[in-house]
This record gives C-alpha cells, structure tokens and sequence, in this order.
C-alpha cells in the first residue's frame, strides 16, 4: 500500500467526514443484518440483495442520495470481502465501525484514475462529491485502480493506493538470521545486534500522563474535553509513526541482508487479550483484583514494540523466505550445549549455561536458538519433557 498525506481545505473536509459517515453507517447496517442470524431464520442477504435495498433507500431519504453511490457500495462490497475473510479464518469477525475511530472511504473504478500532478511535489486527486484535493507526493504515484481516504484520530488526511508490494530479492549469501522479540528488547538477532523500537521519549510520557489525567477531570461533551483527547491522540500518533518507521527500516535490512528469516510462532492476538476475571474463593460474587492490571502493562509493551507488525512486513518484504519455529524453551536451553533449564536464565537480560557456564545476552542466545530451528540441543536430541515441577530436563540421545 502506498501513502500520501491528503490537505483538503476547510470545507473539503467537512465534505469528507460526510462521505465517511455514509460509508460508516452503511457498513453497520450490514453488520446488523448479519449478525441478526440465526438457525430458524432465512440466510442473511449478500452483496446483491444489499445492494438493491441500498438502491430503494437513497429514493427514500434524500440524506443517502446526497452522497456517492460509489463510496456506498463499495462499503458494501469491502463488508462482503470481510465476511468471506472471516468465514476463510483469514481475518477475524467484522467488528462495529464507531465516529471519530473508524473515518474512511475507498473508490474504484475510473473515477479512481482522476489524478493529476500539478508540481514536483503536489498533485490532486477528484473525490467524488468533494472535488479536487491536493496530496504531497512523497514518493512516484503507482499504477491503483483504487484508493482510501483515511482520516487518524489525529485529524490527518491520508490517501493509500492499493498496490501489491514488490517482493525485496534475497542477497544469495545462504544467511541464516534468527530474530527474538522481546519487551525490554524489542528484537534480538542471532548476530548479536540488539534492536530497539523507539517511542515516546521521557518528556512526552510525562506529558501524556498529565493529559490523561486532565482528561479525568473533563466533563463529557465540553469542548475541553475535545482538546485534550485531541492532543493525546497526537502523542499516540507520534509514537505509531515512530513504530511503523522503525518496523519498514529492519524489515527492508533484514529481507535485504539474510536468505532466510527465522521467528517465533508466537500468537500475538491471543497474548494480547484482555483476561478473564478470576472469582475469590474468599469472598464468593466477587474476583480477585489487579489481575487485569498486572498484565496491562505486558500487553501495552508487545504493542508498542510492533511484535505483529514486524514478522507481517517481513513476510510482505521476504516472501516464502520467513520461517516461524515453535517458541517453547528457546529462553531456556543453552545453544551451545543445548542444556534446557529454568535455571540457565539468572534475570531478564543475562544467560548463564549451568552445565557447560556459557555466558550471553539472554535474547541473543534465544535468536541462536531460534535461527538454528531447534529448542533443545545442537546435537539433534529428542524433545525435550518437562517433570512435575514444571521445570524442563534435558533428554537423553538415542
């Protein structure tokens, strides 16, 4: 996907959030109609049938007639690809579009080869019931048949061209790389390079917690309160940049320095997910406390770290070159001897074999292991098994 950063004028703008609140809205009505299903019912009407009532409802209502009939139905075309996806178990279930989250629209067709270049760097492009919008042209304009207008939380206008990235080749070197994520660490290479996602820097962690904090204090629907999420919707969109940056430069110079990229199948959706209350057998109706916030912070830290971002841009970057090894006991098992204790890791940052007295980082020993694509020995051991203590023991060779 290819990106410019859109700059309609005053009027341009309240034009679009229009067009976006059509699509919105068309979008949740046909998600009510489908999630209103059930067995003793008829199926739940496709794309066609969507379509010819979207057809007798802009006669009714001169609101929907206003807009584009083009944003609409593709509304209605992106909810029936989502639907498929899910049924494909290649994306999860559509969700609910919301104001102010959730501000889009695409066009194809012709009208999504209205473009012109005025200069070097500005062009325009004609959205329908809008007119011609100017783009910065930060890099040459590829060859789309569609395009989305997107609006952040942060009030950026953006126009992203569906275009299929092109594959980087690999070097031919026959390198090995694995590659460790972490919290503390956001990604270790077998090599030894300790990676860093960058964020916001101290003053602006200051400054967000001062702001969320004057946020409590808003009343809901003042204009204040507008202010304030607006400026913390900034800082969260800095960091974001920060982050997508940071991902697109390591994937380019890992797809571009290695034949094969190695990364823990880890499940970062489901690591992410809010867990489940646990009831106090003490007190019976309620749940223990703070089990919730305890694990927050983890889950705030693989975000901002990019966890799932990186191995996607590497599988965009490095096609059929990124391999996913089982993560278990890769912390734990020495890659020189392949001795696998809980007691080889003495902290978070160091790794201390007891059988052989290996000493390293302990991310960059679990990359080794990682791009080695075994958990348990150099010398092609059997599994490891773990006893009653919880505590894995190194298996015997045959």
């Amino acid at each position: 996907m290819s990106r410019f950063r859109l700059y309609p004028t005053f009027q341009q703008r309240a034009a679009l959030l229009v067009q976006c609140g059509h699509a919105r809205y068309v979008w949740n009505l046909a998600l009510e109609q489908w999630t209103m299903w059930s067995r003793d019912r008829k199926p739940s009407p496709g794309y066609v049938e969507q379509a010819r009532q979207l057809t007798e409802a802009r006669t009714t209502f001169d609101w929907l007639r206003a807009g584009s009939q083009t944003v609409q139905q593709q509304a209605l075309r992106d909810f029936d690809q989502a639907v498929r996806n899910f049924y494909a178990r290649t994306h999860r279930q559509p969700t609910w579009r919301k104001a102010g989250q959730h501000e889009g629209f695409r066009i194809v067709g012709a009208q999504a080869t209205r473009i012109e270049k005025l200069s070097r760097k500005w062009s325009r492009v004609l959205v329908p019931k809008v007119g011609w919008v100017r783009f910065r042209l930060s890099r040459g304009l590829p060859d789309a048949r569609s395009y989305r207008v997107t609006c952040d939380r942060a009030g950026r206008w953006h126009l992203a061209f569906a275009v299929v990235p092109e594959v980087i080749p690999a070097p031919g070197t026959s390198g090995v790389v694995g590659v460790d994520r972490g919290v503390a660490v956001s990604a270790a290479l077998s090599t030894g390079e300790l990676l860093s996602c960058p964020g916001l820097s101290v003053t602006e962690q200051v400054r967000l917690k001062r702001l969320q904090r004057s946020l409590a204090r808003c009343r809901h629907g003042s204009s204040r309160r507008q202010r304030v999420k607006a400026a913390i919707a900034r800082l969260h969109t800095r960091a974001r940049d920060r982050r997508t940056d940071w991902v697109e430069k390591t994937s380019t110079e890992l797809a571009r320095s290695f034949d094969v990229i190695r990364v823990e199948d880890l499940r970062v959706p489901q690591m992410v997910r809010r867990p489940k209350p646990r009831p106090d057998p003490a007190r019976r109706g309620s749940y223990l406390p703070n089990r919730r916030r305890a694990k927050a912070g983890l889950h705030r830290g693989i975000l901002a770290n990019g966890w799932g971002q990186l191995v996607a841009r590497l599988e965009d970057k490095a096609r059929e070159r990124v391999e996913r090894v089982t993560p278990a006991y890769t912390s734990l098992t020495c890659s020189v001897c392949g001795h696998c204790a809980s007691g080889n890791r003495e902290n978070q940052a160091s790794f201390r074999c007891l059988a052989c007295g290996y000493r390293a980082h302990a991310d960059v020993n679990a990359a080794i292991n990682i791009a080695a694509g075994r958990v348990v020995s150099a010398r092609q051991e059997t599994p490891v098994r773990v006893s009653s203590k919880r505590e894995p023991q190194r298996a015997t060779s045959r």
